[in-house]
């Protein structure tokens, strides 16, 4: 008898059942009545009147795709507008935009990077840092999660040679910022370049949502390469990567998921300049966001749970096993409260969590009803 080639994933899925690790899709409706922690949408832009009227209008000026590749006849006005000002917004000299934050990393990290080159790379880091360091084909050595001293010795232990440290500047799973001032100094002084995913940084850190390097007082910096995201603090979608003007114009001719991909649709990059230019208006959303995370952390940790401090946006809620953080997710959104759930292999360190994102529009109402309802749930052994 003839086996199906895909029978294999039959085994796979009753191994994620007997270890809780099951994944499912729960399309959303275009209303909702759920009190919603669980997106990424920090400045609450991604509905706002202002944003959604420009990404309409620059589809029916510029279409709803951008039809080609960058290189191509993707590249519109409207793109360099983007860049431009971006760049200028965070302290950069130059931006290149891509299709998502995702693209960003990989397009830095391959291109950034050669065969003889090192690469060192936070142990905390997200997926598509890490995803980047395999294809990138430089060695690669993990460091310690946060430990500066860490880089210092491994750089030391290789002198001479061409380097890149990468760290995500706000941490996705406990919220937790880099020390991203020590690691720009390390790697200064001994002549290595410091690539920041700052995918959750940008919007809700620095002077008015400047993003990270520039609360660390590195934006510029020539030695420095920073991605950021447009599908959170700016609510639309795509990615971008920031640093000197050489160093964008190398990546326009080497890197694949910029060349090779077609460019960000016009709507989103509409979209994400109208947030950009109401962020400029209204700089207090950044502030309302940290101000959010923090009184959440309060609240929480008072209560009894044991909470990560934030130190942005991202409050982190330990749960006991990854089918109590199910467990838990699930009964907080029968209850109305919609929050994240992070599980291995998700998290680097094998602790299940509940995640809640601070959003700068919601109320201190709906802070204290999402409070109320995750303690009343909270597994017994949660604290």
């Amino acid at each position: 008898m003839e086996r199906d080639p895909f029978d294999w994933t039959d085994d796979e899925a009753r191994r994620r059942e007997r270890s809780g690790l099951v994944r499912t899709l729960r399309p959303r409706p275009a209303e909702s009545g759920l009190l919603d922690l669980a997106s990424n949408d920090y400045l609450g832009l991604t509905r706002h009147p202002a944003v959604t009227g420009a990404a309409a209008e620059a589809a029916r000026r510029w279409g709803a795709g951008a039809t080609g590749s960058r290189l191509v006849t993707g590249s519109t006005e409207l793109h360099a507008d983007l860049e431009r000002e971006l760049a200028a917004f965070c302290g950069f000299e130059a931006a290149l935009v891509l299709s998502s934050g995702y693209a960003a990393n990989l397009a830095a990290l391959t291109a950034l990077t050669a065969r003889d080159s090192l690469l060192l790379s936070d142990a905390g880091n997200h997926a598509s840092i890490v995803d980047g360091c395999r294809l990138s084909r430089a060695e690669t050595v993990v460091v310690p999660h946060a430990e500066p001293e860490a880089v210092r010795k491994t750089l030391d232990a290789h002198a001479g040679r061409r380097a890149l440290m990468v760290s995500d500047a706000v941490f996705s799973v406990d919220g937790d910022a880099a020390p991203l001032g020590e690691l720009a100094e390390v790697c200064r002084t001994r002549g290595a370049a410091l690539l920041v995913d700052d995918a959750h940084g940008l919007g809700v850190l620095g002077a008015g949502g400047r993003g990270t390097p520039d609360a660390a007082g590195i934006a510029g910096a020539s030695g420095v390469v920073a991605t950021v995201t447009l599908s959170k603090s700016l609510g639309s979608q795509g990615g971008a990567i920031l640093g000197p003007a050489r160093v964008i114009g190398h990546l326009v001719n080497a890197a694949r998921t910029f060349i090779f991909d077609t460019g960000l649709a016009p709507a989103a990059v509409g979209g994400a300049l109208e947030s950009l230019r109401l962020l400029r208006r209204e700089p207090a959303r950044a502030d309302r966001a940290r101000e959010v995370a923090r009184t959440l952390h309060r609240l929480l940790t008072g209560a009894g749970l044991t909470a990560v401090r934030p130190d942005a946006a991202v409050v982190s809620v330990r749960a006991p096993s990854p089918e109590a953080a199910v467990r838990w997710a699930a009964e907080c959104r029968a209850a109305g409260l919609l929050v994240g759930c992070f599980r291995p292999p998700s998290v680097p360190d094998g602790v299940s969590r509940i995640r809640l994102t601070a959003r700068a529009d919601l109320t201190d109402q709906q802070i204290g009803t999402a409070v109320d309802t995750i303690v009343s749930l909270a597994p017994g052994d949660a604290s």
